[in-house]
């Protein structure tokens, strides 16, 4: 399968639709870019570490895709095995916006059971995971085995 680099917005699905291997759950805007916020979909989930324990990582609350490439190049496994899927790992924004598509019914499989790691860290010793039964964010120490739901994102031509 080919994943377009970008799509006309007049060409884009309804939240909840097909889109470049998963579902189109959110746009957002980094920058003065917009993008699609596609998830992969469940049987592409990721399970892992976040990476090392008392290791700073550089990352923020809102680029996923940023946070994953800071994580592999600190050798975090789960965010090189991300990559390798062309996707990567939600940051606490994007997580919220897919929790928020759950509630309404554009994203289903989220498992209620486990708790994803989001590619936020908090600290030089944890990051934080979001629980899709409720929404609910925390932290965790960072070489606890978490789930990961990995995203792309696709540039919307305006």
């Amino acid at each position: 399968m080919s994943i377009p680099e970008s799509i006309k917005a007049s060409d884009l699905p309804a939240f909840g639709q097909p889109l470049a291997g998963g579902t189109l759950f959110a746009r957002q805007w980094y920058g003065d870019k917009e993008y699609a916020l596609v998830a992969l979909a469940a049987d592409t989930e990721l399970s892992g570490a976040w990476g090392k324990y008392d290791q700073d990582v550089d990352t923020n609350h809102g680029d996923g895709e940023a946070n994953t490439r800071a994580m592999a190049e600190a050798g975090s496994e789960i965010a090189a095995k991300a990559i390798a899927l062309g996707a990567f790992i939600p940051a606490a924004l994007e997580s919220h916006q897919m929790m928020f598509a759950k509630q309404q019914g554009y994203l289903t499989g989220l498992r209620e059971d486990r708790w994803y790691w989001t590619s936020t860290q908090y600290s030089a010793n944890g990051a934080y995971g979001v629980d899709f039964e409720d929404g609910w964010q925390s932290h965790d120490v960072k070489d606890v085995e978490r789930l990961v739901r990995p995203v792309r994102k696709i540039l919307i031509l305006h």
